[in-house]
């Protein structure tokens, strides 16, 4: 089984739209790494938060900070020689780029996807959550489907979450010990 000590200090982003299960996911896959687990949305600013919450989607300049303070919790984790698992949608490529140039080394991805009516129906389901099951639409429209890219593994969420888990595990321990390799 991948573990953070057989590799430099590990950071992987789960990364997908609202409703994808990236809390779940991350909490879980962290659990099984033995290492940090970072909930992305909790770095939001208090505004990006509210302006979510009324329904209105964030803009890139909304989003540079956030994504800045994200790749700092990735960098600062690393530096210190710990592995790290940190939520965060990642829905354009910029974004991604801008997490592997924030956070100072090798970066990995767990991307997870779904049918649009598996999504609604989760993010329906949520209980507390500021993000509104209206902007999903705005968030699929935006996403730049990560496949291909280096160091990101895509995973299908129409399964239980031990097998979501297991896939995405799977999946990062094929990957080259560093991404690019």
């Amino acid at each position: 089984m991948l573990k953070p000590e057989a590799r430099s200090p590990l950071a992987v982003v789960v990364m997908g739209v609202s409703g994808s299960g990236k809390t779940s996911v991350a909490e879980r896959l962290a659990q099984r790494l033995g290492c940090q687990f970072i909930e992305g949305d909790r770095l939001h600013p208090a505004m990006n938060v509210e302006k979510m919450a009324r329904g209105i989607p964030l803009t890139d300049d909304d989003r540079w900070p956030w994504l800045d303070l994200v790749g700092a919790e990735l960098a600062a984790a690393t530096q210190r020689g710990e592995s790290v698992v940190v939520t965060c949608s990642a829905l354009k490529k910029i974004y991604r780029d801008r997490l592997r140039q924030e956070s100072r080394g090798p970066l990995h991805f767990v991307f997870l996807t779904g049918d649009p009516e598996l999504l609604e129906q989760r993010m329906g389901a949520r209980k507390g959550h500021f993000m509104p099951t209206s902007l999903l639409q705005s968030q699929l429209a935006t996403l730049e489907d990560p496949r291909g890219e280096t160091g990101v593994v895509a995973v299908d969420i129409d399964a239980d979450l031990e097998t979501i888990v297991d896939d995405a595990m799977q999946k990062l321990e094929a990957l080259p010990t560093t991404p690019g390799e």
